[in-house]
């Protein structure tokens, strides 16, 4: 069974269910849950979440829903009947959009609750991919800041959002806004296509309430003693962001 107290969310980026299902089985102690991408969704449909709630685990869905305000909401519905614990939307799709996507995740009428995480900006991308990219005059923290803050006032439960940017999100929106952190490589360990990383502790400590840990797990020659390691890891920084 997964571990509640646990603040870490393994990314099963892998291309088939039956590679997913057996790296959470041996994971699942040491997980808060696992998140399912769009390749592994894609390969595999629904019967992917269906075969991590049957080992115990709670799934974040992490699809990056952007679209139009109705078809979002269909999305989050579809999502919400499947039973996951999170998903995620594009923070940039605008307010109707966002709104829309918190109501569909709260409607009455059905059991249980999805929460729902607004992307602010992808951890693959720096300063100057925001600008080239979209045109904006913000800086990369004003950016993910507004988004933030859009997200909170639509009535999202939190944001996905890099290492950098946790102590002012939580500024910003307060302690009860979930902030869901990707982009986290233990010290040693390679980047690979993520920019603006931290360790796993150093997030934590800065206030992120989860880490979202893909290949330094998946890759480690032992996956099963690297996420027992990253999460000793979280569990300090907790305790030392709770030092006076």
């Amino acid at each position: 069974m997964p571990d509640p107290t646990n603040r870490v969310i393994v990314a099963l980026d892998v291309p088939t269910l039956s590679e997913a299902t057996e790296l959470a089985r041996r994971l699942a102690p040491h997980l808060a849950g696992v998140k399912i991408g769009s390749q592994l969704f894609t390969a595999e449909g629904p019967r992917a979440v269906h075969a991590m709630h049957d080992l115990g685990l709670r799934v974040f869905l992490d699809l990056k829903f952007h679209d139009i305000p109705n078809t979002v909401a269909g999305a989050v519905a579809a999502a919400r009947g499947l039973g996951v614990w999170m998903l995620n939307v594009h923070a940039s799709g605008g307010p109707a959009m966002l709104a829309s996507a918190a109501k569909a995740a709260s409607a009455t009428g059905v059991s249980g609750r999805t929460l729902v995480l607004g992307v602010t900006v992808l951890t693959s991308l720096e300063e100057k991919d925001l600008q080239a990219t979209f045109g904006t005059v913000r800086t990369l923290r004003q950016q993910v800041l507004h988004l933030a803050r859009e997200a909170k006032a639509a009535g999202l439960d939190g944001v996905v959002a890099s290492p950098h940017e946790i102590a002012d999100i939580r500024q910003a929106c307060g302690p009860g806004f979930l902030i869901v952190t990707p982009g986290v490589r233990p010290a040693g360990a390679e980047r690979g296509d993520q920019r603006r990383v931290m360790t796993p502790g150093e997030a934590i400590r800065a206030g992120a309430d989860y880490v979202v840990v893909g290949r330094p797990i998946l890759a480690a020659k032992d996956p099963v003693e690297a996420a027992q390691r990253i999460g000793e890891e979280c569990r300090l920084g907790r305790a030392e962001s709770r030092e006076p």
